[in-house]
């Protein structure tokens, strides 16, 4: 390696649901993170954060390129997503020569003309940079990895854990790749295997004694041994609608494709067998909320798994709020809504006042009703949070003019926006207190049990419509045929795919 390499980052980051949500445009990356040139060189958080902690350790010389990154939404529009690419594409051209290039994606991202931006991103890379520049790309855990990352990349690395705590350290492994790469000390060689299994990410925790936990440690076993360099395992988001899509594994070895290749079917062949269990319990909400008034205290929690914002969902179902109120729950509780007409009404009746609305289902008609309800406005904010940990650990998030609207002893906060759920942070900024509630309805399929695990007496996994469901035995795929679990439960003669 040389005394300074010059190496260039740059990143389009998020996760997009084909099944609903709304499109993701250049204003989604403006309310959380759009970062241009010299300002990259700042960011001391996440994975870029850790990237440029090993860059600077290393003496390179980072190129800052863009770094756009988002919560998760709809499909990208084409003009953001052509935005977006050709301003880091051009940045790269006037950058070079370059040593190395780094690229923090999500490997889940969509276009409404595009299903793979990721591996399309890639290419368009190597097309510029040529065969002869190592490029490392770190991956969130729940990537589609396709035939285009894996054959235009050098390196994919992904995030370790789920809820996901590890972007920083994740960078560090990415950039320590690179760094090893251009000093000549391994040649990164890599082999993706997959199964078609396609399930939810309610039993995907990589902590205590979920399967995904037990794949996610058989994997991690083998780093460090036999010229391992890296190990990957990928629950795949299942929101997608692509061909080929499947959860299994990735290794990096030093120059030995046999071992990539066998490590990965192996551990491909381990998640196939877990399949059954990474399929979720699933209650009604009105079974929920029964069971619910027989546990002694509270919080208990309503996982409305379907209306996910972090999986790329509207946040605007009122599912479960229609059936607290149709069981007459006289208990505190607490809602998340987006609806931006609602907030706004909120906002010009002012604290105090009672009004009247119709709420719900209005970001993404496709899954429910609206509803009628009576209420009092009791707060208002403009809707600023800061995160206190995960993927934007640090970072401003933003669900714009927001409100708390009080119906009986229902708490419901009323956002413009949704937004990615870490821990309870919006509840928080509005001044609503979980630990007093007796129901409390959670958007997230996995974060409730690091923001609520220490005080919920019970949990139940909700059945209701929605774009980000606990099972996807009913999803409408149409380019993702069949055979695939959970439709599917076997699949005679089944050998995993390899990249």
């Amino acid at each position: 390696m040389k005394s300074r390499p010059r190496v260039a980052l740059g990143s389009i980051l998020t996760e997009c649901n084909e099944f609903g949500g709304v499109p993701i445009d250049i204003g989604w990356f403006e309310r959380y993170e759009l970062c241009r040139g010299d300002e990259i060189l700042e960011v001391d958080a996440g994975v870029v954060g850790g990237m440029m902690q090993v860059m600077g350790e290393c003496g390179a010389e980072v190129v800052p390129l863009i770094y756009a990154s988002t919560c998760p939404g709809g499909p990208l529009t084409a003009e953001c997503y052509t935005q977006l690419k050709t301003e880091l594409l051009d940045r790269l051209r006037a950058s070079l020569p370059v040593d190395g290039v780094l690229l923090p994606l999500h490997g889940a991202a969509a276009v409404e003309d595009l299903g793979d931006p990721e591996g399309d991103l890639i290419k368009a890379v190597r097309a510029i940079v040529g065969d002869a520049i190592p490029i490392v790309v770190t991956l969130d855990l729940h990537a589609h990895v396709t035939a285009d990352m894996v054959r235009f990349a050098d390196g994919l690395i992904a995030w370790e854990t789920y809820p996901h705590r590890d972007t920083f350290t994740t960078g560090v492994r990415g950039a320590r790749l690179l760094r090893d790469t251009l000093a000549g000390r391994c040649r990164p060689t890599m082999a993706m295997a997959k199964v078609p299994v396609i399930t939810s990410a309610i039993h995907g925790s990589t902590e205590g004694d979920d399967p995904f936990a037990d794949i996610m440690r058989a994997a991690k076993g083998y780093e460090g041994h036999d010229g391992v360099l890296s190990t990957s395992a990928f629950l795949v988001h299942p929101y997608l609608d692509q061909p080929d899509m499947g959860s299994g594994a990735l290794v990096i070895t030093d120059n030995d494709m046999e071992t990539a290749t066998s490590l990965a079917r192996q551990l491909a062949e381990q998640y196939w067998n877990r399949r059954f269990d990474l399929e979720p319990d699933i209650h009604t909400p009105a079974d929920a909320i029964a069971k619910g008034l027989e546990v002694d205290g509270g919080p208990v929690l309503l996982v409305e798994a379907a209306d996910c914002c972090g999986g790329g969902a509207a946040g605007d179902s009122v599912a479960t709020l229609r059936a607290l109120l149709d069981a007459r729950v006289t208990a505190p509780s607490l809602v998340p809504v987006a609806d931006p007409e609602v907030a706004a009404a909120c906002h010009r009746a002012g604290v105090g006042h009672e009004i009247t609305v119709t709420l719900g289902h209005r970001l993404d008609p496709r899954w429910g009703e609206p509803m009628s309800v009576a209420g009092t406005v009791t707060r208002l904010s403009d809707g600023r949070f800061r995160y206190i940990g995960g993927i934007w650990d640090g970072v401003e998030g933003n669900m714009g003019p927001s409100a708390v609207l009080t119906i009986g002893t229902i708490q419901v906060l009323v956002a413009t926006h949704g937004t990615y759920d870490w821990a309870d942070e919006q509840f928080r900024s509005m001044g609503m207190q979980p630990p007093d509630a007796k129901f409390i309805v959670v958007k997230n399929p996995m974060n409730y049990r690091l923001a609520y695990g220490e005080i919920a007496k019970a949990s139940f996994i909700l059945d209701t419509p929605g774009a980000t469901p606990a099972t996807c035995r009913h999803l409408p795929f149409k380019r993702l045929k069949r055979p695939y679990f959970p439709l599917d439960t076997e699949i005679p003669g089944l050998t995993p795919t390899i990249l």
